[in-house]
């Protein structure tokens, strides 16, 4: 008694737990919907509005995640999020997803979140008239004895038509012929196979040949329609057909049957004698390739062998048509359906699909919280296709079944603690029922997730990096490194460039961070003349919500190269070659300064220290060079046989590690003193009228130019004198100045003219490589302008003003 009762106690405990977990999962999974769509409509179509029929709250679709789970493909349908609209997602082609079938159902499964629900969505594919009926061939030949009786059958290839139901082939036509009539026999599932029936006896003399028609429609409306010629040629003689020996012949075959399997053996005999009573067997016009595929037929014998793999899930049916035909010259034949039952073994395992809902669970989540859905399929049919599934190991985590078969949720069953472990793997085996009983197992990761409480820190702060001039664009040219000690996303780190609207954003412009690595590539090459050093800042953001971010000053140096030639600043043609002439009195004597050749190098230090050298002299015991200044001097007094020309090539190269030079050449022309001082004189008269003139001119044009340009000039120059004397940035100190006025050197390069204005110089002066500050641009005297140009140096010795082709020299007292 008391046995019983315990019994009681446990059946209504265990309904009781039964109970509840429908009730949980019925807040889960809610109800399933039915639409239906016709193929072949445009991607995008409305199919149902699947929030309104299950009234759904369509402001919460989005924040619920609302999607369609379907596998690994992807669904011929999609949700919007938005609306709860069923919309067509591609090309819907019903003979494509369901071949044949009667009614093609696509099964959807649609999910919410927080709290899960699943609803459930069948569309139907309703078929459309989209194919016409096509037959095998286009032209069937026939071969028929004179003597075929009437009432003679001769089976004809069937048409294939890929829509189903009414829209597939419906009925056959034959053209009109008094010896002919078609008959039609309905196989189901949309077959019908014609055949030629012989109504009037065959006069091989009076008609050799029959041309007919035949042509299938569907059952669209309009209807499509196919033809095939049949040609029948009509022969002699043999008047008997083979005859099986069974009326029917039907087999139960195994799947996965070994190849070369019996299936049976059909018999037919031929009461006719010689060649027309062999009987030889063949599959039928109607039998597709791949039933001849699986199947083998000997000829002789009528044996049917497996000849393919045989799947029960693929076909459970086969109704194939064989011929037995005789030898005579016209053959006569008998069709014969044969009915092969495939049954079902056990050997499909359980398939698992599992749909996540989240790459990472939160260690704060609830017990009952919903991590994944577990979907469970088995391919095979009765007890082999009945499963069950659980999970083996002793997890904080559980298998809850749904109201759908073979549909299962994955939920925790306690709290989580993300410093004891941070992930597990859920093994989730299922069984099937049959025998012996297959088995598949899947294991599911889960990832315990950790909140955003770290920053990015830098290895260094500030970064400082020395780079050379003359990089090449789009190559790194230095790295930065952060560390994150948060975990999964949370620790991934990014780099940007701080680019901000000061200063220094035209040079962060040329300059980009790799995301991922902190590599900095420059996008141009840099110019250590241009630009020594320059300041950027670097902000590494990881990838948490909200990310935490952190910056960095990174200090860069360019490093001189030796990339710049010395240039040559005199002597200088008119064409721009590095050439000049020189003319000295012949009773000079040694150490007379002949001219200095005057050469500047961008570079600094020993890239850009300059040193002259003779590289070719006509006579080395006249002059020498100052291999610092570059000045030339003569070495003794001239005698009557030294030469009147001489020319010398000086040779002006840089101590880089790999010296530049250049090279400028000098003719020094020795001359009478008399000739020397006449053209002194000559110079002399020139340049008085040239000022007599300039005076003229300059009363004329002060007159016409205004009094605001005068006092902005005027303004111009105190400010210029009013800043400091200060140039040895620009020359070297003039020791040995003696208070003349300024020297200039005129030269030409291409179609300007240039001036170097500055102090006389004397032996031992030189002008330091680097410095344009005293050469000025003059403008063509061949090219009439209206311009002025007035160049100043830090401290102006001479002004040279240039005013509608006019040339004025103006000198101050300091000049």
């Amino acid at each position: 008694m008391e046995q019983r009762r315990c019994q009681r106690w446990r059946s209504r405990t265990k309904w009781s737990v039964y109970l509840m977990a429908l009730v949980h999962l019925w807040s889960n999974v809610s109800a399933q919907l039915k639409y239906s769509v016709y193929e072949e409509v445009q991607e995008g179509n409305v199919v149902g509005h699947i929030a309104k029929d299950l009234g759904l709250d369509k402001a919460t679709l989005t924040e619920r995640r609302y999607r369609i789970v379907y596998g690994s493909t992807e669904p011929p349908f999609r949700v919007n999020q938005n609306d709860g609209i069923l919309y067509v997602n591609g090309k819907l082609d019903r003979e494509e997803m369901c071949d044949r079938s009667k009614v093609c159902l696509i099964d959807l499964k649609t999910v919410l979140e927080n709290p899960l629900e699943v609803h459930y969505v069948s569309v139907e594919i309703i078929d459309v008239n989209d194919h016409a009926p096509v037959f095998p061939e286009n032209k069937k030949m026939l071969e028929i004895f004179e003597s075929a009786l009437p009432g003679a059958k001769f089976q004809l290839q069937a048409a294939r038509d890929a829509d189903s139901g009414s829209l597939s082939i419906q009925q056959y036509k034959l053209s009109h012929s008094e010896h002919f009539r078609l008959e039609v026999k309905d196989r189901g599932e949309d077959r019908k196979t014609p055949s030629l029936v012989l109504q009037k006896p065959l006069d091989r003399e009076s008609a050799k040949t029959h041309v007919l028609l035949l042509t299938a429609f569907d059952g669209g409306k309009p209807p499509k329609s196919g033809n095939m010629t049949i040609i029948v040629n009509v022969s002699d003689v043999n008047d008997n057909p083979p005859v099986f020996n069974q009326d029917s012949y039907i087999a139960h075959l195994s799947e996965n049957s070994p190849l070369g399997t019996t299936v049976f053996q059909v018999n037919a005999t031929d009461l006719d004698e010689g060649s027309n009573g062999e009987v030889i067997y063949s599959f039928g016009n109607d039998v597709d390739a791949r039933v001849r595929k699986l199947f083998h037929l000997n000829q002789v014998t009528g044996e049917l062998t497996v000849a393919g793999i045989i799947d029960f899930e693929e076909t459970e049916r086969y109704e194939i048509d064989i011929q037995a035909s005789d030898k005579g010259s016209a053959t006569l034949t008998t069709d014969k359906t044969v009915i092969i039952n495939i049954v079902d073994v056990n050997d499909n395992a359980p398939e698992i699909e599992v749909t996540s809902f989240s790459h990472a669970l939160p260690e704060d989540s609830k017990p009952g919280t919903t991590v994944a859905l577990i979907s469970v399929k088995d391919s095979d049919s009765g007890l082999n296709g009945k499963v069950m599934c659980f999970i083996s190991q002793d997890l904080p985590f559980l298998l809850t079944p749904s109201l759908q078969n073979n549909m299962y949720s994955l939920v925790t069953k306690q709290s989580l603690d993300r410093e004891q472990h941070s992930g597990y793997d859920v093994t989730i085996k299922v069984k099937d029922a049959g025998e012996p009983p297959l088995s598949s197992e899947k294991t599911v990761k889960i990832i315990v997730s950790d909140v955003n409480d770290n920053g990015p820190q830098f290895s260094e702060n500030p970064y400082t990096f020395y780079i050379t001039e003359n990089n090449n664009p789009g190559v790194a040219i230095l790295s930065v490194t952060a560390r994150d000690g948060d975990d999964g996303s949370n620790a991934l780190i990014s780099y940007n460039i701080l680019r901000d609207k000061g200063g220094e954003a035209k040079l962060t412009s040329f300059l980009n961070v790799n995301a991922e690595n902190g590599d900095i590539l420059a996008l141009k090459s840099f110019d250590f003349e241009t630009l020594k050093t320059f300041q950027f800042q670097v902000v590494a953001t990881d990838s948490g919500t909200p990310p935490l971010s952190n910056n960095v000053t990174v200090n860069v140096f360019i490093l001189d190269q030796n990339d710049n030639a010395p240039v040559i600043l005199y002597p200088l043609s008119s064409n721009g070659s590095a050439e000049g002439v020189e003319e000295i009195p012949r009773n000079v004597n040694a150490g007379h300064l002949v001219t200095k050749v005057r050469a500047y190098d961008a570079d600094i230090g020993y890239n850009g220290w300059l040193l002259f050298s003779l590289q070719e002299v006509t006579d080395h015991s006249l002059f020498g060079l100052d291999r610092y200044t570059g000045q030339i001097r003569t070495l003794r007094s001239f005698t009557e046989t030294d030469e009147a020309e001489h020319k010398l090539v000086i040779l002006v190269k840089d101590n880089g590690n790999v010296s530049l030079s250049a090279t400028a050449t000098v003719i020094i022309k020795l001359v009478e003193p008399k000739e020397a001082f006449a053209a002194s004189d000559v110079k002399s008269a020139i340049t008085h009228e040239e000022n007599d003139n300039v005076t003229f001119y300059l009363m004329i044009t002060l007159g016409c130019v205004s009094v605001l340009f005068l006092v902005s000039i005027i303004v111009l120059i105190a400010m210029q004198c009013s800043k400091s004397t200060d140039y040895t940035s620009k020359y070297l100190q003039e020791t040995n100045y003696d208070g003349t006025l300024c020297h200039s050197i005129q030269y030409r390069s291409g179609d300007k003219r240039y001036m170097l204005v500055g102090p006389r110089m004397s032996i031992g002066s030189t002008i330091v490589p680097g410095s344009h500050a005293n050469t000025l641009v003059l403008p063509d005297r061949r090219r009439p302008s209206g311009e002025v140009r007035i160049f100043f140096d830090r401290m102006p010795k001479c002004v040279l003003f240039w005013f509608w082709g006019l040339k004025i020299n103006l000198h101050w007292p300091w000049c």
